[in-house]
């Protein structure tokens, strides 16, 4: 008869798998979105009031900045407060790549809206207000770089409390450390709801960049192409910025392993002591987070579940562990 229990031996253990950094994160995002909101309300006032559209113009693509930024801090506050709904089987660690997917696709669809733009612009050249765009454009870029500056410099790395305990009698078992350093490691830790917003007004900024650059050269030399140049290099830009996003988030949210060395060292630690891992998952369930469900044959009557639990210990960021014991011969 198999011997299957959790990583807590069934005792009430949580399953809060949120990143270490995730209420500050959640304030960073908020505090992006009321400076938006304020730069939004202030230019859409002000062009109402000075009779500039290009002014009023900026102000709704200032909203759309906002909107993108929602996405990001709804997903945050709703996962910090559903942590403990037990709903959600594996806990809500994922609902902050669920956001940066969509996130990326508002990206993806942005790039396609400002290539679009820059075509028919090539196609149908649109006279230029330099004396409004250049100012409108340096002043976006301030806020961008606000926005910046404010969703920088968090620690997006993973906890080291798992939330999972061990009996004395388990830890009493030696092992050797099979730790893993690689990229694989960044990957399995990486935010990616901050790194979406981070991403996007990221992306505001080097549209501004370009913008400004298009717009002084086309008034310096009288380059009116090179405005719609801009906006190509930037749709470009972008829509490599919101694939990478896609890519890395969707994977997740498949349950692709990040971290295969993970998983490598894991099945080394149980057969270097002479048992049989007949069956192995281990996936992402959150920042810095990862789970391993396996099947472990053995000769060994004594070992149980608390024994392999032991020998997993070690191993920074497995947070959730379910092992099945069997006989060996039932294996075979």
């Amino acid at each position: 008869m198999s011997d299957f229990k959790d990583a807590a031996f069934g005792a009430g253990h949580d399953h809060i798998f949120l990143g270490v950094g995730h209420e500050q994160n959640e304030r960073k995002t908020w505090a992006v979105i009321a400076l938006c909101s304020a730069m939004m309300l202030v230019e859409i006032a002000g062009g109402s009031m000075f009779g500039s559209l290009a002014l009023v113009a900026d102000g709704l693509h200032m909203s759309t900045h906002a909107g993108a930024m929602l996405i990001a801090a709804l997903a945050y506050t709703y996962a910090r407060k559903h942590a403990s709904d037990s709903r959600f089987v594996f806990g809500t660690g994922k609902l902050g790549d669920l956001a940066g997917f969509t996130s990326a696709i508002v990206l993806a669809m942005i790039a396609v809206l400002i290539g679009y733009e820059a075509v028919s612009r090539f196609l149908s050249p649109v006279p230029i207000h330099f004396g409004e765009a250049i100012p409108i454009a340096i002043v976006g870029l301030l806020v961008n770089l606000a926005s910046v500056w404010l969703l920088g410099g968090g620690d997006h790395g993973h906890s080291h409390d798992h939330g999972h305990g061990h009996d004395e009698h388990a830890h009493e078992v030696e092992f050797d450390e099979h730790e893993h350093h690689d990229d694989a490691h960044e990957a399995a830790t990486r935010d990616h709801n901050i790194r979406a917003a981070y991403i996007h007004v990221m992306a505001d900024a080097a549209v501004s960049v370009l913008a400004i650059v298009g717009l002084v050269l086309a008034r310096a030399f009288g380059w009116v192409w090179m405005d719609p140049l801009a906006g190509v290099i930037g749709a470009l830009v972008i829509a490599n910025w919101s694939y990478g996003l896609m890519r890395d988030t969707g994977a997740i949210l498949l349950d692709v392993n990040p971290d295969q060395r993970m998983a490598a060292n894991v099945r080394h630690a149980i057969e270097d002591r002479g048992d049989k891992v007949i069956d192995l998952h281990v996936w992402r369930v959150g920042p810095g987070h990862m789970s391993a469900v396996l099947s472990v044959a053995t000769d060994e009557t004594q070992r149980d579940s608390r024994f392999y639990h032991a020998v997993l210990a070690r191993f920074e960021g497995l947070s959730h562990v379910t092992v099945e014991v069997q006989p060996l011969q039932t294996a075979a």
